[in-house]
């Protein structure tokens, strides 16, 4: 990223997509905290998933109200019935994995999805990948080989949860990459809350357990910030230079240390942030690749 990139914005545009982006991953990590809590509850990952997006519909209206009722409207419904079950399958996924594995190297793996992202975009995008960005993919799925630790003592195989959730999420945001040519995003946000209810309400009727007081409290948390930070993200993207906000997410591995330390006393690895180092850096050269690519393209244009 050159400096014309940044200099061709408002500071003040740059500060407010710095500040909600800080504010989307702290408010993901209190979510995925809270998934676990109800996991480790009894519930099962369709009944959480269930219940995120019930209490998302909240996020959904405000957002139909501000754009428009009609943004509900579209052309393609078929396509964003594929991507509302697969974001909504890689979280229950990912929920699933996150009742048996530490918060913190959940998240690590979860951070190898750029690199995914990037391994799809050829045959889902038909785009053009260089040298430099395949071996960051590669130096980051050993990054994730590193957190995982297939074979050794101390492996999860839980974990392979976690990184199948990662693979399904990564297909449906390069997937959301391809709708996002003809498709608002207030389209894909509701479209993607009603399909993931229509999917999980037989699903959670049937592993259903009654949620205590306490319970409905956290699935509400859980669906209000989940869906105030997937606005916040958008937001962040519309203000900064994506460059600057992609690695912000890395941060949600110190909010994971820290929530996890604090609520069930756990202490990742030396392997873990090891691993969580290397991910973190390949997927920032490939943010960073990524930005001058579009910044070219835009120049050309």
């Amino acid at each position: 990223m050159d400096a014309n990139t940044i200099n061709s914005r408002d500071a003040g545009s740059v500060t407010q997509g710095l500040v909600a982006m800080w504010v989307a991953v702290a408010s993901f990590s209190i979510a995925d905290a809270i998934a676990k809590w109800h996991g480790q509850e009894g519930f099962a990952a369709v009944q959480i998933v269930f219940f995120r997006y019930f209490f998302g519909l909240v996020p959904v209206a405000i957002a139909l109200y501000v754009a428009g009722f009609h943004q509900v409207r579209t052309r393609r419904p078929v396509a964003h019935v594929f991507r509302g079950v697969l974001m909504s399958v890689a979280l229950a996924l990912f929920f699933w994995g996150l009742k048996y594995v530490p918060l913190a190297e959940a998240i690590a793996v979860a951070f190898t999805a750029p690199m995914f992202i990037t391994a799809l975009s050829v045959p889902v995008l038909g785009e053009r990948v260089g040298v430099a960005r395949w071996l960051a993919v590669v130096v980051g799925f050993a990054g994730m080989l590193v957190i995982v630790r297939p074979g050794a003592e101390a492996f999860q195989p839980e974990m392979l949860i976690l990184v199948a959730g990662t693979a399904v999420f990564a297909l449906g945001i390069t997937y959301t990459r391809r709708l996002a040519r003809t498709e608002t995003v207030t389209t894909m946000f509701t479209w993607t809350t009603f399909v993931a209810l229509l999917v999980f309400a037989p699903l959670a009727w049937w592993t259903w357990k009654l949620p205590q007081a306490d319970h409905l409290a956290g699935f509400a948390v859980l669906g209000l910030i989940g869906g105030m930070a997937h606005y916040l993200v958008i937001v962040a993207y519309r203000n900064a230079p994506a460059a600057v906000i992609a690695p912000q997410e890395y941060m949600a591995l110190v909010w994971g240390a820290i929530i996890g330390w604090i609520v069930w006393s756990e202490v990742p690895s030396a392997w873990t942030w090891l691993g969580a180092a290397i991910v973190a850096g390949a997927g920032g050269f490939i943010a960073l690749r990524e930005a001058r690519a579009a910044a070219r393209n835009r120049s050309q244009a």
